[in-house]
C-alpha cells in the first residue's frame, strides 16, 4: 500500500523535483570542442554538418540571419539572438532563406586561440557595415546520469523566448556582442566561456519551466514518489539497491512500486539502475581518465569481471573497448572514432 502522510503532498512532489533538477544541472557540462567567429558578406549560406552528439550553439552578434533546422523549417535571428540546437543535426545559418550552402569546413580558418578560429568571408567592394558576425560553437553536451532528458530537448532552444523571464541572461548576451566585435587581448577565450554558460542557461530555462511538452521519462521526475526514488538512486548508484528497497523509498509495496516504474519510465527499475551506472562507468573512464577497477568499485561491483560483464551486456562492448569508442552524449550508443 501506498503511504499517504498527511504532509502536503504537492508541495513534497515540487520540493522533490527540484531536488532532482539540482542534481540534474549540478552534472551538466558543455565543453567546447570547435568555436568560430564568422564575419561574411551576404549573400550567403553556411551548412553545419551532422556531428552525431554533439550540441551546436550560435549567436548573431550582427546582422540577420536565417536558421533552416534540421527539419527544414525557417527561422529568421536577429542581432542579439542566441540558438542551442542540443541535438546537432545538419542546419544551415542564411542570409536569405532558400539560398545556396557552403559548408562551414569549406571556408578559410585562422586560429585565435586554442579552439577558436576565426572565418572572414568578407566581400572587399562592401561597406563592413553590411557584413554579418556570428560566434558559433561546436560542444559536446554532458548531463552525465541524468542523459534521457537529452533525447527528450527540442531540436532548437532560443534564448530569444526566455528574455522577459529571465531578465540576467540579457547582460550575458551583451558581453558577447562586445567581445565578439572587438579584438581585446583574451576575447576568443572569453567568448567561448559565455557561450558555454548562456547554453547552460537555456537547458536550465528549459528544465525549471517544467521541459516544454516532453512527456515519458519526464514524467517519472513530475511524479513525486518516483522522483524519490529516481533521486536516491542518482544519488548513491553503488548502493546494493533491490527493487524492494527503492519500493521503500517511493513508500509503496514491491510489486506497486515495480509496476508504477515500468508504466512511467518504460524499463524495470533494475535496468534503470543497470544503465544509469554503465553511463557514468563510460563517462568517467573516457571523460575523466578513471581506471576501470575503480569505476567498478565505485559503482558496487565487487570484482573487475561481474562490472564488464555488465558493461558488455549494455553497451555492447567490453569496457577497455572506451579507448577506441566514443559515446554521443545523451546516449549508450556507441560509434568508433575517425
Amino acid at each position: 500500500m501506498i503511504d499517504h502522510s498527511s504532509e502536503n503532498v504537492a508541495s513534497r512532489g515540487l520540493s522533490t523535483y527540484a531536488d532532482v533538477v539540482s542534481e540534474l544541472l549540478g552534472g551538466m557540462r558543455f565543453v567546447g570542442l570547435k568555436y568560430r567567429r564568422i564575419q561574411i558578406s551576404p549573400p550567403f549560406g553556411v551548412h553545419f554538418g551532422n556531428e552525431a552528439g554533439r550540441a551546436q550553439f550560435h549567436f548573431i552578434s550582427r546582422g540577420t540571419v536565417y536558421l533552416r533546422r534540421p527539419e527544414g523549417d525557417v527561422e529568421k535571428l536577429e542581432a542579439g539572438s542566441a540558438v542551442l540546437l542540443p541535438h546537432g543535426g545538419g542546419h544551415d545559418l542564411l542570409s536569405a532563406p532558400d539560398l545556396p550552402c557552403r559548408t562551414v569546413s569549406a571556408f578559410a580558418e585562422a586560429p585565435l586561440c586554442g579552439t577558436v578560429a576565426a572565418i572572414n568571408a568578407c566581400d572587399t567592394d562592401l561597406c563592413r557595415s553590411t557584413d554579418v558576425v556570428i560566434f558559433s560553437g561546436c560542444m559536446e553536451f554532458d548531463l552525465g546520469g541524468m542523459t534521457p532528458l537529452v533525447a527528450l530537448m527540442p531540436s532548437v532552444m532560443s534564448v530569444g523566448t526566455l528574455l522577459d523571464r529571465y531578465p540576467e541572461l540579457l547582460p550575458m548576451l551583451e558581453a558577447m556582442e562586445r567581445e565578439t566585435r572587438g579584438d581585446r587581448a583574451g576575447f576568443a577565450g572569453i567568448l567561448a566561456r559565455l557561450a558555454e554558460v548562456v547554453s547552460v542557461f537555456i537547458v536550465r530555462a528549459w528544465v525549471e519551466c517544467g521541459c516544454g511538452t516532453a512527456a515519458g521519462w519526464v514524467a517519472a521526475l513530475r511524479d513525486s514518489r518516483l522522483a524519490r526514488v529516481i533521486a536516491a538512486v542518482h544519488r548513491n548508484p553503488g548502493r546494493e539497491w533491490t527493487v524492494a528497497e527503492m519500493a521503500s523509498v517511493m513508500g509503496s509495496s514491491r510489486s506497486v512500486f515495480a509496476a508504477r516504474f515500468l508504466e512511467v519510465t518504460g524499463m524495470t527499475p533494475l535496468r534503470y539502475l543497470t544503465e544509469l551506472r554503465m553511463r557514468l562507468a563510460a563517462q568517467w573512464i573516457t571523460r575523466d581518465k578513471i581506471p576501470i577497477e575503480t569505476a567498478a568499485d565505485r559503482l558496487g561491483y565487487g570484482s573487475h569481471a561481474a562490472f564488464s560483464r555488465a558493461f558488455k551486456r549494455t553497451l555492447g562492448h567490453a569496457p577497455g573497448a572506451l579507448r577506441s569508442i566514443q559515446f554521443a552524449p545523451g546516449t549508450i550508443e556507441q560509434r568508433e572514432v575517425r
